[in-house]
């Protein structure tokens, strides 16, 4: 364990499954003293990361709210529940760092994709992470973290995946327009931007023929990402080693299609 994170309250959404879990055990090994777990859905996921990272020693409670049909309100209720845990467990509603990890991809060509599938994918890509740090902002602690999730498909032209790097690339850019904007209240901002890993949501189409050669043979270092790959880009940036670095998008994908 390290002291990168010591007494600090994190909150990570998407935290309970895949890279937002591996993010949230990783942040809580580093110190964390309070870890929320934001999640849609599944609950016994989310409880079990809480019971993940209360073996660190730290304190995290699971935090369920809807991005896709009212991400405003979603992101109000984030807010509210976290601030209940970062007063009970570090003695103010204060947070240190912010993962904006929650996302979906449609995987639909450009004539399946419906309207309804587009906003879907705005509002959780893009708006959801706009409306949280609006409604965090009062609370960000000097020196806090923002580390939004982008994805390395805003660089890789891939079918089926048009909305999505549309949503993202916006996100590339509202990480800019905050790296400008909350650098007057110290508070860094940058994004974090995967090729394929290796986690549960991607574990069937691994298995299919093919796919696993094709993915490390995409890669300059021949071999699939995974979680840790890109949670060691994250807990650099939510520390303070990280400090003179805002405003940048770290492409995490082994050199995939350069």
């Amino acid at each position: 364990m390290s002291n990168r994170q010591k007494g600090r309250a994190v909150l990570v959404t998407g935290g309970s499954r895949g890279i937002g879990r591996a993010a949230a055990l990783g942040l809580a090994e580093d110190g964390a003293a309070f870890v929320g777990v934001h999640y849609s859905s599944n609950e016994e996921a989310a409880l079990t990361t809480v019971r993940e990272i209360e073996g660190y020693g730290a304190k995290a409670a699971a935090i369920r709210a809807d991005l896709r049909a009212d991400p405003a309100a979603g992101a109000r209720r984030i807010a509210e529940l976290f601030c209940e845990g970062a007063r009970k467990h570090v003695g103010e509603a204060r947070i240190d760092v912010l993962l904006n990890n929650a996302g979906i991809d449609a995987h639909k060509s450009l004539e399946e994709t419906d309207e309804q599938t587009y906003d879907a994918l705005l509002a959780v890509n893009l708006k959801a992470p706009f409306f949280l740090v609006k409604e965090l902002l009062p609370i960000f602690a000097n020196g806090g973290r923002i580390i939004n999730m982008s994805s390395a498909y805003t660089r890789l032209a891939a079918p089926k995946h048009a909305a999505y790097a549309a949503a993202k690339g916006g996100l590339n850019t509202l990480t800019l327009a905050l790296a400008a904007d909350l650098g007057r209240k110290n508070v860094t901002v940058n994004g974090v931007a995967p090729a394929l890993i290796e986690t549960d949501i991607n574990a069937a189409w691994l298995t299919s023929s093919g796919a696993r050669e094709m993915v490390k043979a995409a890669s300059v270092l021949s071999r699939v990402g995974q979680p840790g790959d890109v949670v060691d880009v994250i807990r650099f940036l939510a520390s303070d080693e990280s400090r003179w670095i805002t405003g940048q998008i770290i492409e995490v994908s082994g050199g995939t299609r350069i």
